[in-house]
């Protein structure tokens, strides 16, 4: 079936550059073009969409209103901006309402790539109900006592981009906002930033307060939905997963880039339980339930009342906000890793082990943990299980740092 792009410009030339641009991947896609918001509306009331690519500037209804209107009328719809706006306000205005943000003028590859890597990620999800919520969904919610601590931070008088920087790498929330900013390609940098620290350093105080404070996009969890014991329990994890998977990747010797995309993965591999948990508060209450009766996974749990399970919500989440592949396909497959085919060291070998090591603390036999054994084999990596045990238990006995 081929994946239905509407394409949305006032500029009539650069629609036609666009239609012959992209007229050789005719045999994959379905375009459709509109010059104004309100064509594309009218359209999209006569056919279905996967994706909008839209300009920001057009008279009436800008690029930011259109999406707007597009988020709440049909919000399962992947909404991509297309623009030459340097403006940084402007851009701001597109950060909650656009799942990813694109230059003018785009290189074809990297606009095929994109449109192409999400349009695949519509495979990850068989629901079109948590398509709808995950895909509407602006920000993630944080746990209220960090939110408070950074909201206290910008009201103080000698505010710290350093202290900001460590509240935020505190937060899985947070970060994913931060990094979803910083890898747009408004800031055209080199490479995809996978630090949170670094991530805040780029983008600079003014950005970051005006995130928090004007545009709003972090926002704190309401604890009268989901028990606060299971979201303590999901920072503490995801932490000190993150932190095991860093230091394995660094025993593995890895170069410094695979061992900071090690670190957020292991940060971020459980974030699609916050989606779930933020979405749907009264099923996830049932599967949290379900996991405290007996010896049952929230995997089981999930695929019993969701039929998908928050691995694949959380994949679908990070790749729909750009996040770079390796970290996508560490929190798909991090319980599942033969799966993803790949049989060199990567982020989600480390964030695999990382994640049973992280939760199997009391554990002192390879078996006792949730190992996939064949991919261990496969990575000829059986016998490294003592020295990875080593890791994770220094790990536990400290204090947990972040962002370094």
């Amino acid at each position: 079936m081929k994946r239905q792009i509407l394409f949305v410009d006032d500029e009539p030339k650069v629609l036609h550059g666009l239609k012959r641009m992209l007229r050789i991947f005719r045999h994959e896609w379905e375009l459709a073009f509109a010059e104004s918001g309100r064509e594309a509306l009218e359209i999209m009331e006569k056919q279905s969409f996967d994706v909008v690519v839209s300009d920001m500037r057009m008279p009436v209804m800008n690029g930011v209103q259109l999406l707007g209107q597009i988020k709440k009328r049909y919000p399962k719809v992947v909404r991509i901006i297309l623009s030459g706006e340097s403006d940084q306000g402007r851009i701001m205005e597109a950060v909650r309402i656009s799942h990813q943000f694109l230059t003018k003028p785009c290189d074809p590859a990297v606009l095929k790539s994109t449109i192409s890597r999400t349009c695949n990620l519509f495979d990850l999800l068989n629901s079109n109900t948590i398509k709808r919520a995950v895909s509407g969904m602006e920000s993630l919610p944080s746990m209220p006592a960090i939110y408070s601590e950074i909201m206290e931070e910008f009201q103080s008088r000698d505010v710290s981009i350093q202290r900001i920087g460590r509240i935020i790498s505190k937060d899985i929330a947070m970060t994913t906002k931060i990094l979803q900013l910083v890898n747009s390609a408004f800031f055209c940098l080199p490479r995809h930033v996978s630090s949170p620290m670094q991530a805040v350093v780029l983008l600079g105080l003014d950005i970051i307060k005006s995130l928090a404070l004007t545009i709003n996009v972090f926002r704190q969890f309401d604890q009268k939905k989901i028990p606060a014991f299971f979201f303590e329990h999901l920072w503490d994890h995801s932490l000190i997963t993150g932190r095991i998977a860093k230091d394995i990747a660094s025993e593995e010797n890895k170069e410094k880039t695979s061992i900071d995309q090690a670190f957020l993965a292991g940060l971020l591999h459980d974030v699609g339980k916050l989606a779930l948990a933020s979405s749907f508060s009264e099923q996830y209450r049932d599967v949290i339930a379900l996991t405290r009766k007996g010896d049952v996974s929230y995997c089981d749990c999930e695929t019993e009342i969701f039929g998908i399970t928050h691995a694949e919500v959380g994949a679908y989440m990070m790749g729909l906000w750009g996040l770079p592949v390796p970290l996508v396909e560490a929190i798909a497959f991090h319980h599942s890793p033969q799966t993803c085919g790949d049989k060199k060291f990567s982020p989600l070998t480390a964030v695999h082990i990382a994640n049973a090591l992280g939760g199997g603390e009391h554990c002192n036999e390879e078996s006792d943990l949730q190992l996939d054994a064949d991919y261990m084999s496969v990575m000829d990596m059986t016998g490294r299980f003592p020295v990875w045990m080593s890791i994770s238990q220094n790990a536990m006995k400290g204090a947990v740092t972040v962002g370094e």
